[in-house]
């Protein structure tokens, strides 16, 4: 029996970041959580985020003594914007990684949890580079993800050939899987995150566990992908350059020329 899918309201990324960039001063976590993912959260009732579907949940912090590792692998609500998104440059602090603390109860609300199959009824195919490859590829249309991949895309695309070969082939979407040194779901499981050209890449694993930053992703794609509410795994002491993921959460604070 088919069952009508019932509309949720639409806003673009544009108006999004707007409303971001002009909350207040005062502005908490879960305020900006609920600017970031309207068409998932609808309010808050104290430290209770409210979702459209009538989940409530509890939003905390960690015990400020958590270790880096610690909110690594178990994140509460109130810990994910403890690192404040820079402006491009070379993450130089120790354990700088903003939008690695994940807590894998919200996203789960958000995107569901792939194990249960519950992700994959949201991706949709969204041409990466019509005009330059046509690579079909996978991703949610969950909080206007998809439509800012689309839009992300659409610049890249008119970029020249010297910098559009960074963002092609595609390295990977979607994939129910954890991150590789931790074990915890990585965006990818949400069909959130995109990994581009493998060729074009720099791993922190890769290069030795603690290495000097290296980069060969070219500025002009990191700046289309941040203008439509997506961060960049080079922006990460751990760092990964050809990982981008939606986070719009993460841009209202971000400063600096991008």
């Amino acid at each position: 029996m088919a069952h009508a899918k019932r509309s949720l309201p639409r806003v673009s990324l544009a108006a999004l970041l707007l409303a971001l960039l002009v909350a207040p001063a005062s502005a908490d976590t879960l305020d900006i959580l609920i600017a970031a993912y309207p068409q998932s959260l609808t309010g808050r009732d104290g430290d209770t985020l409210i979702f459209r579907n009538g989940l409530r949940m509890a939003a905390r912090a960690s015990d400020a003594s958590a270790s880096f590792d610690e909110l690594i692998e178990h994140a509460q609500i109130k810990d994910m914007l403890r690192i404040a998104y820079p402006a491009f440059a070379a993450i130089a602090a120790p354990n700088s990684d903003p939008g690695r603390f994940r807590n894998k109860e919200f996203f789960d609300a958000l995107y569901g949890d792939c194990r249960k199959g519950e992700v994959g009824k949201n991706l949709v195919a969204v041409a990466w580079l019509p005009r330059s490859a046509n690579e079909i590829i996978k991703f949610t249309n969950r909080n206007g993800a998809a439509d800012a991949l689309r839009a992300v895309s659409a610049e890249i695309d008119a970029l020249p050939p010297a910098i559009r070969v960074a963002a092609l082939p595609i390295a990977g979407t979607y994939a129910c899987r954890g991150v590789a040194d931790r074990g915890q779901p990585s965006m990818h499981a949400y069909g959130a995150a995109i990994d581009l050209n493998l060729a074009y890449s720099n791993y922190w694993l890769w290069d030795g566990r603690g290495g000097t930053f290296k980069n060969h992703m070219p500025r002009e794609i990191v700046t289309a992908f941040e203008r439509h509410g997506f961060i960049w795994g080079g922006r990460w002491q751990h760092y990964d350059t050809m990982h981008f993921e939606y986070r719009p959460e993460l841009l209202a604070g971000a400063s600096g020329p991008r």
